[in-house]
């Protein structure tokens, strides 16, 4: 059989209820809603990181983000009760990126959207890309007109007050159309949207103020003020609270979201008129959760709790799908446990490329579960390590997802928080305390999985009694 073709759309900050078929009532996707009807849905489906930077490394190595040595967003820095952790800033050359093993298969491939993943020499040139348009160390749209041209991205030009998400769609549609045409491609569309700047065009925008007036959802007070953001702060800078959204009712971030689901559209429009849609891979899935808790929080990811940025169910779960007619049975469910790395096994195995364990050994194939003949991720445990603060008001931590069961260690007071996801995927039910052996269990697989990975863990940071004697801030528990 002929080598599938490979679509890899990664959307930014995209949360895992931000989609019709995961659950939202306001954004509307139906482009994107019959994408995933078309193939296999995947219910539990985890970003490897709560932030984007270590969750694209881990798609594009096969490893988690802790083993690569990036676990913070590149550029990110901060320190609080616990001093910051060192961390690569940009993906390694000695790293065999998926893009090489499937250029080495024989694969055409091409990089659109965003990389930040490092400047050159690290560029998605430098990692297997025969083509790279708009990829580079930005972590969203640089330059002052944010998604509207003129662009500050390289090899992207257009007309003036162009949308970003537009024109990168374009881009996409044309490498395929002009496509050498006996060989399959790769093509990794990473789309900086919906990340801030929260920018949208304004009729879809208009589309969902009514929309909210309509239901009566406008009415509602969409955030809520929560603890102080662990960070220290410059002097004389105040520090930032949590700002939790309690409902999905932006009416520019729903129209971002509607936007995108047009253009993914296009891309499958454009694969069908040129016949190969049906012997073509889609995956869509997102870099991390859905933005919710600080900087505007403009989605919400009820009932998981918190967002980007946090080691919680919101900040890691993500929406999930693959097709591919082909092979793939439509409106199939996966309700197993798969996170990032898996991506990098489970495309040589759709392609019929040989393994590469020793480069993605943190992943398992899913295309077992995707055709319906099994797979191994019933028993396994999937890890997360964030030793960092975020912007969005997570402190560093780790966790461990066996079965049901989730573990969550916090590095400032070594505490941890036990759940049941099965029945608490809010995780609201701290069960610590009651299973406390189980707790320990999972505790010292996660430790014993650290340390298999030579994961870093903070320090105290001397200065920061000192500090937070200066504040006199109450915060509200999780």
């Amino acid at each position: 059989m002929y080598r599938p073709n490979i679509v890899f759309i990664l959307i930014d900050d995209l949360g895992a209820r931000d989609l019709g078929c995961f659950g939202s009532s306001f954004y509307e996707t139906p482009r994107l809603d019959e994408l995933a009807a078309s193939g296999v849905r995947f219910d539990r489906a985890y970003a490897a990181a709560p932030i984007c930077s270590p969750t694209r490394a881990s798609i594009l190595t096969g490893r988690y983000p802790a083993r690569v040595g990036i676990t913070q967003w590149i550029g990110g820095k901060a320190k609080g009760r616990l001093l910051d952790v060192p961390y690569l800033d940009h993906l390694p050359t000695t790293e065999v990126s998926l893009a090489t093993a499937l250029r080495a298969g024989g694969y055409q491939t091409w990089h659109v959207g965003k990389w930040h993943l490092g400047d050159a020499p690290h560029l998605p040139e430098q990692h297997g890309f025969d083509v790279n348009i708009g990829g580079c160390h930005a972590g969203h749209p640089p330059g002052p007109n944010g998604y509207w041209a003129p662009y500050n991205l390289p090899g992207l030009t257009g007309p003036a007050g162009e949308y970003l998400t537009d024109r990168l769609t374009r881009e996409a549609i044309d490498l395929i159309e002009r496509r050498d045409q006996s060989r399959p491609f790769f093509l990794n569309l990473w789309h900086y949207a919906v990340h801030t700047p929260i920018q949208s065009p304004e009729h879809l925008v208009e589309k969902y103020r009514e929309k909210a007036r309509r239901l009566a959802i406008d009415q509602i007070e969409p955030h809520v003020r929560g603890e102080r953001i662990g960070m220290q702060y410059p002097p004389g800078q105040l520090p930032k609270h949590v700002m939790r959204r309690v409902v999905q009712s932006d009416p520019a971030y729903a129209a971002m979201v509607e936007n995108l689901d047009f253009n993914i559209g296009c891309v499958v429009d454009a694969l069908r008129e040129q016949r190969i849609l049906q012997n073509t891979i889609i995956i869509f899935t997102s870099d991390n959760g859905g933005l919710s808790t600080a900087e505007g929080a403009p989605t919400c990811n009820h009932p998981l709790s918190e967002g980007k940025g946090w080691c919680y169910e919101g900040g890691n779960r993500v929406c999930q799908f693959i097709s591919w007619p082909d092979r793939i049975a439509p409106r199939s469910v996966c309700d197993m446990p798969v996170t990032s790395t898996d991506f990098y096994p489970t495309l040589l195995d759709a392609a019929g490329l040989p393994p590469i364990p020793e480069q993605h050994c943190d992943g398992v194939s899913l295309m077992p579960l995707c055709d319906g003949t099994g797979g191994q991720t019933e028993n396994r445990s999937i890890f997360w390590h964030y030793p960092h603060y975020s912007n969005q008001g997570g402190r560093p931590g780790a966790a461990v997802v066996r079965a049901d069961w989730k573990l969550i260690w916090h590095f400032e007071d070594d505490s941890v928080q036990l759940f049941n996801l099965r029945t608490d995927v809010s995780e609201a039910h701290d069960l610590a305390p009651t299973q406390v052996a189980l707790a320990e269990e999972l505790k010292q697989q996660l430790k014993d999985w650290q340390q298999a990975v030579a994961a870093r863990t903070p320090m105290p940071n001397p200065d920061w009694p000192a500090w937070e004697a200066q504040l006199s801030v109450t915060n509200v528990p999780h």
